[in-house]
C-alpha cells in the first residue's frame, strides 16, 4: 500500500537565543509521526534551517504550528542577521519523497499558506511549484528588499500583495510557501587557490549565467583552496554527474583539475544512484536490483502478502449479509469516488500551458472536489449509524404507554436521521454533477471520459441515495415533512437531469464522443 513521505525545511529568522528555537521543534514533534531529521543554527546569519519528514497531513500540520509558534516568538522588529529574511518563518518549502506527486506538494502549499493568512493573520507568498504568478518563482524576488522594504510597500506597492492573509504586516513579517524538488547543495574543490578560477567556472555552470539549468553558483575561497559552491534544485532535470563533468571541464580550461567535492546537509538517495548509473555505464540498470532497495520493499509488506491490490475492506464488508453498510453507505462511496475522479480532471489540467487560462477555475474545482469527497467518505459510515440508530430504536420495550412514548419519540429521531444523512448526500452529488460538468467543459481534454466518469457516478449517488430517501420516508408519520423532503429528491432528480443533458453536449461537440 501507498505509505506518501514530504519533507519539509522550514527556515526560522533566529539561531541566538536556542530557547526560541527548542519551543518551534517542540511544536513540530508535537505532531504524530513527524521525524526531526537535521537542525541546523548558524549565529552570523541569525537562522535556523530545521528538516523533517513524516506523512503529508502530520507535515503540513506541523508546519503551521511551527508558523504559529515563530510568530509567537521572533519579532522582526527587534532581529538582525547577515541571511535575507521577511518573516519570522521566513520560507517553508515542501519537497516530494515517496508515494507522493508534486502536485499533492502544491496543494499542501496552498491549504497551508490560506490557513496561515486566515487564522495567523500573516501575508503569505506561494513560490517555486506552488507559485500562482510567474514571477513569484524564484524566492529572491520575493524576498527582495527583505522585511523592511515589505513594510513600507505593503499596501501600497500592487508588487507585493500576498497570496493570502491581509495587506499588512506585523513583527512576524510574511512568510514564502511552496514546493519544490529537493535540493542538492554541493561543492567542488579546485586544485588552486585562485578564487577567481572558481568564480569564472560558476559563471560558466549557474543558469543566470546562460549555464546548467536549476545550478546556481558562485566562487568562494574555503580554507585556502578555491571552491565552486552550487545549489542544483532540481538534480532529475540537472543530475549531479552533468554538473561535475561540466565543472571538471571548465576547470581544464585553466590548467586546474577537481581535488574533491562535498555535500552540506542530506542528499536524494536517487541523485547518488543516478550518477553511479552513468558513471558505470549500466545501461539495463532497474532500481530493483538495489540489494537494500528489495529488502526494504519485502520487509514493508507482511510475509507472504500478495503484492496484487486487496479488495477494498468496505467492499468486502458490503457484500456480507448484514443489514449495514447498505445501499446509503454504497451510494456515499460512490459519491467520493466521483469526487475524487473530478479532482484528478482538474490536477491533469492545472499547470499545463494550454489551460493557464482556466488553472483558477481548476484549483477552485480541486478544493471543492476534495472537500466534498471527505464529507462523502465520512458520510459511509454516517448512513450506516443512521440505520443502526433506527434498528435501536425499533429495540425499545413498548410494554407500557410511556415505553410506547419512549419508543415512538425514539423511533421518530431516528428516522429523521436515516433521512437527512442520504438527503445531503444527495445534495452533495448534484453538487458534484455540476464540477464534473464544469471540469468536461473547461478541463484537460485527455481526461474529459474521466469528468464523464465523475459524472456518472455522482448521477449513480444521486440515484442511490434518493432512494433511501424515499423508502425511509415511508416510516415517517410527519406528512409534511414526508412531502417537503422527497419534493428535493426531486427538485434534485429535475435538475441532474438537465446537467446530463448539457454533458452530452460537451462531450460530443468538444470531445468528439459518439452515442
Amino acid at each position: 500500500m501507498p505509505n506518501p513521505l514530504v519533507e519539509c525545511i522550514p527556515n526560522f529568522s533566529d539561531a541566538r537565543r536556542p530557547e526560541v528555537i527548542d519551543a518551534i521543534i517542540a511544536a513540530i514533534t508535537s505532531v504524530p509521526e513527524i521525524h526531526l531529521l537535521d537542525r541546523h543554527s548558524d549565529l552570523d546569519h541569525n537562522r535556523t534551517v530545521v528538516t523533517y519528514i513524516g506523512p503529508p497531513a502530520a507535515v503540513e500540520e506541523a508546519a503551521f504550528l511551527a508558523i504559529q509558534k515563530a510568530a509567537e516568538l521572533i519579532d522582526l522588529d527587534h532581529h538582525t542577521g547577515e541571511h535575507p529574511r521577511m518573516g519570522a518563518t521566513d520560507v517553508v518549502p515542501f519537497v516530494p519523497i515517496r508515494d507522493i506527486t508534486m502536485q499533492e506538494c502544491v496543494e499542501m502549499a496552498r491549504r497551508l499558506g490560506k490557513r496561515v493568512g486566515d487564522t495567523l493573520q500573516i501575508p503569505v507568498y506561494l513560490y517555486e511549484d506552488a507559485a500562482l504568478r510567474p514571477e513569484r518563482k524564484n524566492l529572491e524576488e520575493i524576498r527582495r528588499g527583505e522585511y523592511e522594504t515589505l513594510k513600507v510597500e505593503m499596501g501600497t506597492n500592487p508588487n507585493r500583495t500576498p497570496d493570502f492573509g491581509p495587506e499588512r504586516v506585523g513583527p512576524a513579517g510574511g512568510t514564502v510557501i511552496g514546493a519544490r524538488q529537493p535540493l542538492i547543495a554541493f561543492n567542488v574543490y579546485l586544485t588552486t587557490d585562485d578564487v577567481s578560477i572558481a568564480g569564472k567556472i560558476a559563471r560558466a555552470v549557474r543558469n543566470s549565467s546562460g549555464g546548467l539549468r536549476f545550478v546556481k553558483g558562485m566562487g568562494v575561497l574555503v580554507e585556502g583552496r578555491a571552491q565552486v559552491s552550487m545549489n542544483l534544485t532540481n538534480f532529475r532535470q540537472t543530475p549531479v554527474y552533468r554538473v561535475v563533468e561540466m565543472v571538471r571541464r571548465e576547470a581544464q580550461r585553466y590548467g586546474v583539475g577537481i581535488h574533491h567535492s562535498e555535500l552540506v546537509g542530506l542528499i536524494p538517495q536517487e541523485a547518488l544512484v543516478d550518477t553511479a548509473v552513468w558513471y558505470t555505464q549500466l545501461d539495463q540498470f532497474e532500481p530493483e536490483q538495489i540489494l537494500e532497495q528489495r529488502m526494504l520493499s519485502a520487509l514493508s509488506s507482511p510475509a507472504g502478502e500478495s503484492q496484487v491490490v486487496r479488495e477494498s475492506s468496505f467492499i468486502e464488508e458490503l457484500s456480507r449479509g448484514t443489514p449495514t453498510p447498505g445501499g446509503g453507505s454504497a451510494a456515499a462511496f460512490a459519491g467520493a469516488a466521483s469526487a475524487a475522479l473530478v479532482a484528478m480532471v482538474a490536477r491533469l489540467t492545472v499547470g499545463k500551458k494550454k489551460y493557464v487560462e482556466v488553472e483558477p477555475d481548476m484549483w477552485k474545482l480541486i478544493d471543492e472536489a476534495e472537500a466534498l469527497r471527505g464529507e462523502l467518505t465520512a458520510a459511509v459510515q454516517e448512513d450506516a449509524a443512521a440505520f443502526q440508530a433506527y434498528m435501536t430504536a425499533s429495540k425499545l420495550p413498548k410494554d407500557t404507554p410511556e415505553q410506547q412514548a419512549a419508543r415512538e419519540k425514539a423511533l421518530g429521531q431516528a428516522t429523521l436521521g436515516a433521512i437527512q444523512v442520504p438527503l445531503a448526500v444527495a445534495q452533495r452529488a448534484l453538487r458534484l454533477l455540476e464540477l464534473a460538468l464544469q471540469a468536461a467543459q473547461l478541463g484537460n481534454l485527455n481526461a474529459i471520459s474521466d469528468a464523464a466518469s465523475g459524472a456518472a457516478l455522482a448521477r449513480a449517488t444521486l440515484t442511490g441515495a434518493g432512494l433511501n430517501v424515499r423508502i425511509n420516508c415511508l416510516n415517517l408519520k410527519d406528512q409534511v415533512a414526508c412531502q417537503a423532503f422527497l419534493e428535493e429528491v426531486r427538485r434534485l432528480d429535475s435538475r441532474a437531469a438537465e446537467i446530463e443533458i448539457e454533458l452530452r453536449r460537451v462531450l460530443v461537440e468538444r470531445g468528439g464522443l459518439l452515442f
